[in-house]
């Protein structure tokens, strides 16, 4: 065999041996959080996360570095990027798709009540970190992008997450489970929206706000321009009789969009964001072509963790003060927990109902994950606060469980006697 044949093989070989141990951790992970009945992404992140430093701990630098190389190192974040473009896709689809429409003025006021406590909590702890912290945990950034940065990062509710844990409480059809989701697909479209413009103001010039505002202008216009395509009959009749071919084409649609837009100097998840908005809605075969793309992005998922882990963790632990820490997560709970029970009870629901909705609320998970990295491969967060927030989000989202078992218990015992007000919803259905 050649030399050249063999660094080929072993180009090929590693990244397949990483991606296999990648994926038996965040297996355990997975099995770990079910085992403490919490949502499986918990697990899946908080495992993918440590595999790195604590590999790195345990084998010290050197034998680690030889073990991971530079090389290898990049294809792994490659491959990292891939998966997450691809799942993303699904992830935009599914807004377009979800079954509980923002509707009624009672969501109004949760969304209202979960986003704006939540954008001033994150903006207390900019401030905090602009007055006491150093340039380890403010960086470089202009302030506005750093402020509006940690605002959106706290504002954050997982919409998928949140499915996943009405789902499996039965909560799905319940008035606190509807207006809930409902409230976080507002927020999450409105929290993407702003995590742009937090991008485009990163360079703290004018020209390069306005070249990040020309960029997401050309993105739109291409999306536009691949849904009037893929909304045509001649692209529904291919898809559906050729649907391994669609699910390729359009995942490699999608990986060139997030090439183009990180080429135009906006973030690659926004490419993938604008090609999943771009599928056509409620049509078969691209609904199937799309789950097919997020499924190959779910399995290269933990390569993501993995990768996140390795090049952040390890340079932030050790360096995050305590109260970094406990503040991100306390002013994390306040605002969204407290902020969205006022928001539920403005709403017409009663103490219960609106306890549960702020509970829920509080869920952030793999979307807070993708947003902060956003924030750090852009350069406006730095390890540090990369740290914080998600110690912040593992936490927020293993409490909602026992949160809701706790507000399910106290109603049994305490349960009032008076008939609560009727919502909004119910007013408008009269």
């Amino acid at each position: 065999m050649s030399m050249y044949a063999a660094d080929l093989l072993l180009h090929l070989v590693h990244p397949a041996v990483i991606l296999c141990a990648a994926v038996a951790v965040v297996a355990v992970g997975r099995f770990a959080a079910r085992r403490l009945r919490q949502p499986e992404v918990i697990g899946e992140i908080a495992a993918g996360l440590v595999a790195g430093p604590v590999a790195m701990r345990l084998l010290g630098p050197h034998r680690f570095h030889s073990l991971l190389p530079d090389h290898a190192l990049a294809d792994l974040k490659l491959v990292a990027q891939a998966g997450l473009v691809l799942f993303m896709v699904g992830l935009a689809h599914e807004l377009r798709l979800g079954s509980a429409r923002p509707t009624g003025r009672a969501t109004g006021w949760v969304a209202a009540g979960s986003f704006l406590p939540a954008l001033a909590a994150g903006g207390l702890l900019a401030g905090w970190v602009l007055l006491t912290g150093g340039t380890h945990l403010r960086g470089s950034a202009p302030t506005p992008a750093f402020v509006l940065m940690i605002a959106v990062s706290m504002s954050i509710t997982a919409v998928p997450v949140l499915a996943r844990i009405l789902d499996d409480r039965g909560m799905t059809e319940t008035e606190a489970g509807r207006v809930a989701l409902s409230s976080a697909i507002v927020i999450d479209a409105i929290s993407w929206l702003m995590l742009v413009v937090a991008v485009g103001l990163r360079t703290g010039r004018l020209d390069g706000f306005l070249r990040s505002c020309g960029a997401l202008a050309g993105g739109v216009a291409v999306a536009w321009l691949l849904r009037r395509a893929l909304s045509t009959r001649t692209a529904d009749r291919l898809c559906a009789r050729f649907p391994g071919s669609a699910a390729v084409l359009l995942g490699a649609v999608a990986i060139a969009m997030a090439r183009g837009m990180e080429e135009a100097g906006m973030t690659a998840i926004l490419g993938a964001v604008l090609t999943g908005l771009a599928v056509p809605a409620r049509r078969v075969a691209w609904t199937a072509a799309v789950v097919s793309v997020t499924r190959v992005g779910r399995i290269l998922l933990p390569i993501f963790f993995v990768a996140s882990g390795i090049t952040v963790l390890t340079k932030a632990l050790g360096a995050v003060p305590v109260t970094l820490v406990a503040l991100t997560t306390v002013l994390g709970i306040a605002g969204k927990v407290l902020g969205g029970h006022v928001g539920a009870w403005l709403g017409g629901y009663h103490r219960w109902d609106a306890l549960r909705v702020g509970c829920l609320m509080n869920t952030r998970g793999l979307t807070e994950l993708i947003v902060l990295q956003v924030g750090y491969s852009t350069g406006v967060l730095t390890p540090a606060i990369f740290l914080a927030f998600v110690v912040m989000a593992l936490i927020t989202t293993a409490l909602t469980g026992p949160f809701l078992q706790l507000i399910d218990r106290t109603e049994t015992r305490y349960r009032p006697t008076w008939r609560r007000r009727p919502t909004y919803a119910e007013g408008d259905a009269q």
